[in-house]
């Protein structure tokens, strides 16, 4: 129940290329995490990552910073739901 909120909350301080991240991701589907799961952590990683939120900061104000973040976060975490629903 918990595994797609963790999944998310453990990609955000990673820094990484997608393309990179594609091995990692299908062994850990292999080994038996749920397709929507390793699917959120893979948008977390490259879609909320620390790095970006510090770059972002130069530019944005602190509301929009966290209105940025809430909206991807709930938008990944909902869709992994989905994902292992779906599958």
């Amino acid at each position: 129940m918990f595994a797609v909120p963790i999944a998310v909350i453990i990609g955000i301080p990673l820094y990484s290329n997608v393309i990179t991240m594609i091995p990692i991701v299908e062994s850990l589907i292999e080994k038996g995490l749920p397709v929507g799961t390793a699917l959120a952590f893979l948008m977390a990683v490259s879609g909320i990552s620390l790095p970006e939120i510090i770059i972002l900061k130069k530019v944005l104000k602190n509301k929009l910073i966290g209105a940025f973040v809430l909206t991807i976060t709930v938008s990944i975490i909902f869709m992994g739901y989905l994902f292992n629903i779906i599958l």
